[in-house]
């Protein structure tokens, strides 16, 4: 159940960056700066006495939202590896913002008081509480993604990332529509990163580091660009395979890398490309 719970969390993350790098051709490399925001939300919250997910959890989606908006507007400026860079430096002055807090853990993070309270008689101390709670947000934020995607607005993004000249002397808002994205991808992930300050009952620096940022972007390009499944199918098998391997050794990474480099090679559409290809024959 942890690990079915950690798989839909990063899976609904993964989803959020697709929707920029995907299906907005914005290769975004400071996703874990809405991640890690969210996580740090919930766990101030915490501290301070306010343990409703109800509010707690909106809170956090705000939150990211909200970095995301500013960091989108700077960003979105440039173009090329200098909006990937950007975006990285951006999220690296997170990630320090948030471990010189020291009344709030700093570098050693910030334990939960207590896992945020959904009433309705359930507790999320219990791993099989936390699971279903985590599949109904989970999958209701995936919903809402699959809606943005499939919207106008969506088909405008599509559009924006196939030929931004061309939607530009249409008359679409070419800056707005990214900076949108940018917003609705922010606020799911910073959800996903109070789903994931509760699971592992605190908010960690590690959520907000660049190392957290590019593990998200390889469960997209794993699970396949632009696909709109193919980071929940990324997701699962990235983190199932750090959960056997590393169960044997200590360089679980080589291995993982061993099987991206195969799917680079032999699935460059990635693995959901693969199984709709299989199922089609």
């Amino acid at each position: 159940m942890v690990l079915a719970s950690r798989v839909m969390i990063y899976a609904l993350a993964a989803t959020s960056l697709n929707l920029l790098v995907g299906f907005g051709g914005m290769v975004s490399f400071g996703h874990a700066a809405y991640f890690g925001a969210g996580a740090y939300v919930v766990g101030i919250a915490s501290a301070h006495g306010l343990q409703s997910a109800w509010i707690a959890w909106p809170l956090a989606c705000a939150w990211a939202g909200l970095a995301a908006l500013v960091i989108g507007a700077i960003s979105l400026r440039t173009r090329g590896v200098y909006f990937i860079m950007i975006t990285l430096a951006f999220a690296q002055m997170t990630y320090y913002v948030f471990i010189s807090l020291k009344d709030y853990g700093g570098e050693d993070g910030l334990p939960l008081t207590a896992r945020s309270a959904v009433g309705f008689g359930l507790n999320l101390k219990s791993d099989l509480t936390f699971y279903y709670v985590t599949l109904a947000v989970v999958a209701a934020a995936i919903g809402v993604l699959w809606r943005v995607v499939n919207s106008r607005f969506g088909r405008a993004l599509q559009g924006v990332r196939e030929n931004e000249s061309r939607m530009e002397a249409s008359g679409y808002p070419v800056f707005r529509i990214r900076l949108a994205a940018f917003v609705i991808a922010g606020a799911a992930a910073g959800l996903a990163g109070a789903l994931a300050a509760n699971q592992n009952d605190m908010a960690s620096p590690a959520f907000l580091n660049w190392t957290q940022s590019g593990m998200l972007l390889i469960m997209v390009i794993l699970g396949g660009l632009g696909r709109f499944l193919g980071p929940a199918l990324g997701a699962m098998v990235l983190l199932v395979l750090e959960e056997v391997i590393s169960g044997h050794t200590l360089h679980w990474q080589f291995y993982v890398g061993a099987v991206l480099v195969a799917v680079v090679l032999f699935a460059p559409d990635g693995l959901a490309t693969l199984v709709r290809r299989n199922r089609s024959d």
